[in-house]
């Protein structure tokens, strides 16, 4: 068995509201959860808008503070990192490009300056970035140049495991393709596993070893990505699955 970066056993996510009356609304985004992602793996995680995907991710990554949740999450990797879906709305607008990416590095405080800049420039370098871009801010950038600094934001810590969240959607066409590119050379070059989350059925199939369905909070099936597509066993999975075939 390959070694493990991520293991979710009975997950459950619920966020507590009140009502104008003072009632509790509670809302569980996420019931029951249990999936894995071993190491080098692209583990997909697909369903519709609203099913939870993205509470679950953030869950996993502990960026949730308005919410209960119960369950377990282990991880076998140090500092995961997620890409987000905007990466317009990820970037510091005041900040240049040199910044945004020293940042995360002042604040592990591991290197001196010198080092920062080494490692920045270097990210810039394995994410397709021409270093005169480091004294850019996002507003001069085009899109994909701000979802490779977003991608090399959530990298320049080294992490090993990766969460990305509808990476390319919120991109032309004509990037889509280059940033799919970019992080699959990155994983074969940087040892990474991902979690990549997305509602493209075809994308899943094109990148994923393995594919996790969500629906209404529930992880409804999971498995190597030609068994799930091919042979779908969920009345959910099979309906995504007719759409994508239309």
């Amino acid at each position: 068995m390959s070694d493990r970066v991520l293991e979710v056993n009975n997950l459950s996510v619920v966020y507590k509201d009140s009502t104008v009356f003072g009632k509790r609304r509670d809302f569980q985004a996420v019931k029951n959860a249990t999936f894995y992602i071993d190491h080098g793996e692209i583990v997909g995680l697909v369903g519709e808008s609203g099913c939870g995907k993205s509470t679950m991710s953030k869950a996993i990554l502990g960026m949730l503070d308005d919410a209960e949740i119960t369950g377990e999450i282990k991880h076998y990797t140090k500092r995961p990192q997620m890409v987000f879906q905007d990466p317009h709305g990820s970037l510091n607008p005041a900040k240049t490009v040199g910044w945004i990416l020293e940042e995360p590095l002042r604040i592990f405080g591991k290197y001196d300056e010198p080092e920062r800049k080494r490692r920045v420039l270097d990210m810039m370098t394995r994410v397709g970035l021409e270093h005169e871009l480091i004294t850019h801010k996002p507003s001069e950038l085009s899109g994909g140049q701000k979802q490779r600094v977003s991608i090399a934001t959530a990298l320049i810590q080294r992490p090993r495991f990766v969460v990305a969240d509808e990476p390319v959607s919120a991109l032309d066409v004509s990037i889509q393709g280059q940033i799919l590119q970019l992080l699959l050379n990155l994983r074969d070059e940087l040892d990474l596993s991902y979690l990549f989350i997305t509602h493209d059925l075809n994308l899943c199939y094109s990148i994923c070893d393995r594919v996790v369905v969500m629906y209404k909070g529930e992880i409804v099936e999971q498995g190597p990505v030609e068994e799930v597509y091919e042979h779908p066993q969920h009345d959910y999975t099979k309906s995504l699955l007719e759409a994508v075939l239309k």
